[in-house]
């Protein structure tokens, strides 16, 4: 099976930095039937585990020391230290230089005008996510802003994003992403979109923007593809964590969720109209 790959200016990877690495992977394992496996080489400070479903990479998991826990979406660019300089030049704060993680690729961290981090992510061995969309698997990540219009202007310049407005949302696209995707690992993916007929360009979606109160903090939100958005929430709750919202729209089923060690996702049902 070829890797599933992602063209310059598509998120292609999202980690969490927990303060209990054991603690945090025994959680996400009951959650979602994850496995793990430690990439840090031995002597190495800290940890890193590569989560796996069926085999496949589905997310990091990290120590954070002292840090709050939370999860982090990375955004796949040719050239680290150029897309750092010309994001920089762009009004993002640079908050860790690039530096090579191991042989999977190199790795930085910023954030945007507004304050919201994110990464960005030259692949070489790991190019990133290698299943999304199923249960126990990435959806997407949403940029929660109270501000969306700047925010827009920032990604698109930064990335070569297209922001529509759906009326219930703000979807993001990489145009010729679909194509990448149809080309590469899912060649059915427009006649599959066609059947339940899904907006026009979804195929190139990467991620939502979600407006928010002028009391929350702009941050990137991961959301995870579950089965049954009620089992999920009670499973999380039995593990630890503590549900604190649930939502319907005409297409999904949702529950934000706070980890044991605070770290807060969503778990998304897919409920298309007609089913």
């Amino acid at each position: 099976m070829n890797p599933r790959t992602y063209p310059a200016g598509v998120p292609c990877w999202i980690d969490t930095a927990q303060p209990d690495v054991d603690a945090a992977a025994a959680f996400y394992s009951g959650l979602f039937g994850w496995t793990f496996e430690d990439v840090m080489p031995p002597g190495a400070p800290g940890r890193y585990l590569i989560a796996k479903l069926d085999g496949q990479d589905v997310a990091g998991l990290g120590s954070g020391g002292g840090a709050e826990a939370s999860w982090s979406t990375y955004i796949a660019v040719d050239d680290a230290n150029a897309a750092v300089q010309r994001l920089v030049a762009g009004g993002a704060t640079l908050l860790s230089a690039p530096e090579d993680a191991g042989e999977g690729g190199r790795d930085a961290a910023l954030a945007d005008p507004q304050g919201a981090g994110f990464h960005v992510w030259q692949a070489r061995r790991r190019p990133g996510v290698q299943v999304a969309n199923m249960p126990g698997s990435w959806n997407f990540s949403d940029l929660h802003t109270s501000d969306p219009g700047p925010a827009i202007s920032f990604y698109q310049e930064a990335f070569g994003w297209e922001v529509d407005d759906l009326g219930f949302g703000m979807l993001v696209r990489r145009p010729g992403y679909g194509d990448h995707l149809e080309a590469t690992v899912d060649p059915d993916i427009r006649a599959r979109q066609s059947e339940i007929a899904s907006p026009m360009g979804f195929e190139d979606a990467i991620a939502w923007i979600v407006t928010t109160g002028p009391d929350r903090p702009p941050h990137w939100h991961v959301t995870f593809t579950v089965a049954d958005r009620d089992q999920t929430a009670s499973d999380a709750e039995r593990l630890g964590a503590e549900v604190l919202q649930r939502d319907e729209s005409d297409w999904t089923r949702e529950a934000l969720i706070r980890d044991p060690q605070g770290a807060i996702f969503s778990a998304s049902q897919f409920t298309p109209p007609g089913g």
